[in-house]
């Protein structure tokens, strides 16, 4: 039995699976976005569904010192690169190749986040088609990643995070 200051040992994973649930529901967003760009979407109103997903996305209600949605993915990938993926290359060293894996996934996720809050920023100072392709791109390739990725960290690291504790991790 877990004390109440300690989740169940399958805390981890399934705490994994409700933030992947959660970046799951905001790239629905991001891809309609994206297909709303290349319809030719107004800066503006693109701009706006960008603003409204940062604050009212469900990620975002929970998490009031978050400004944008992007940054909360770059923050969980960096809790997972600096806390998580150690404990687990600690607890099952036959996972380092998956592991490496996964984190040039998140080098890759957060360059097409760079690339999308440039274009933006570009878009509300010069609405070209150039601009327009860029962002449409960098939507669809941050969708299709993104959720790839999850599900091969989600198959991945079920075994592992199951028999792990939160002490694992921090300790």
């Amino acid at each position: 039995m877990t004390s109440p200051f300690e989740p169940p040992a399958d805390g981890l994973y399934h705490e994994l699976l409700w933030v992947h649930g959660k970046l799951r529901q905001d790239l629905r967003t991001v891809e309609r976005l994206a297909s709303e760009v290349e319809g030719g979407a107004p800066a503006e109103s693109v701009a706006t569904t960008i603003a409204k997903l940062e604050t009212e996305g469900p990620l975002w209600k929970l998490r009031v010192n978050c400004l944008y949605y992007c940054r909360f993915v770059h923050h969980h990938h960096r809790l997972e690169d600096v806390a998580l993926f150690p404990a687990v290359r600690r607890r099952q060293p036959e996972l380092n190749e998956l592991v490496d894996r996964l984190e040039r996934d998140h080098l890759h996720i957060g360059a097409y986040i760079d690339t999308i809050n440039q274009c933006v920023r570009e878009l509300g100072q010069r609405d070209s088609h150039a601009v327009r392709e860029e962002l449409i791109r960098a939507l669809r390739d941050l969708a299709s990643h993104l959720v790839a990725h999850l599900q091969v960290e989600e198959e991945s690291l079920k075994t592992v995070l199951s028999s792990m504790s939160f002490a694992d991790i921090t300790g």
